[in-house]
């Protein structure tokens, strides 16, 4: 199991620096969020990629994988009834998937609760279609660059679309490509979940073959949030 640090908690500092100090604090690597690296982080070049990958090998950090996907570019959506803005968010959905794999990533978690919102007047049914489109496309991408794109179910305070591990599940298993997984954010689970979250565990068996194991929990301090992710699988 590896331990990473969600990087967006200590943004202010240069990159180097956030990788120097996750080392520093114990953890075995940073999930990054690609906003964080530059306003248009979809057009990130080989030469950012490869010097964003060293300064964490110079750490001693891995980079584990990306996760809050579509906070830049603005006016993203995988769900919208606009046919020309899923096609642009699918084509940053399928760069950050190649620039998982050359910064050595094993994993992306799509989570990015404003970019799959319900337009008004449409149906929940018809969102919920449009997302699995969405997903269904970039899983495949996902597979030839030999990395796992995880949907990340959020609490309803934060998105209409996919709110419990059972409703991610079914998109993974509609889907039917071993490349798009469901995960378990512990926060997320106590805002939508009606059990408690060992016992979710327990009963949805998190290593079958639709699942992986990248957990995310948030321990705050009085000041800030320190989100940790434990990935489980894959190594």
């Amino acid at each position: 199991m590896r331990i990473a640090l969600c990087n967006e908690v200590i943004a202010p500092m240069p990159y180097p620096q956030q990788c120097e100090y996750a080392a520093k604090l114990g953890y075995d690597g940073l999930e990054l969020a690609p906003y964080t690296l530059s306003d248009e982080p979809h057009r990130m070049g080989t030469a950012q990629l490869a010097a964003t990958r060293s300064a964490a090998e110079a750490a001693g950090i891995a980079i584990t994988g990306l996760h809050w996907l579509l906070v830049k570019p603005a006016g993203l959506s995988i769900t919208t009834r606009d046919d020309a803005v899923r096609r642009r968010t699918l084509d940053v959905m399928r760069a950050f998937v190649d620039q998982c794999a050359e910064l050595g990533g094993r994993y992306l978690v799509h989570g990015s609760p404003h970019q799959r919102r319900i337009d008004p007047g449409d149906t929940r049914a018809a969102a919920l279609a449009r997302a699995q489109e969405c997903f269904a496309a970039v899983a495949e991408r996902a597979a030839k660059a030999g990395v796992v794109y995880c949907v990340e179910p959020l609490s309803a305070e934060q998105t209409p679309l996919i709110n419990t591990l059972e409703e991610a599940s079914q998109v993974v298993k509609s889907v039917g490509n071993p490349a798009l997984k469901s995960m378990l954010d512990c926060s997320a689970a106590a805002r939508s979940e009606k059990e408690p979250v060992a016992a979710l565990v327990e009963r949805t068996n998190l290593r079958a073959a639709d699942q992986i194991v990248v957990v995310s929990r948030f321990r705050f301090t009085r000041d800030e949030g320190l989100a940790t992710t434990l990935q489980s699988a894959p190594q």
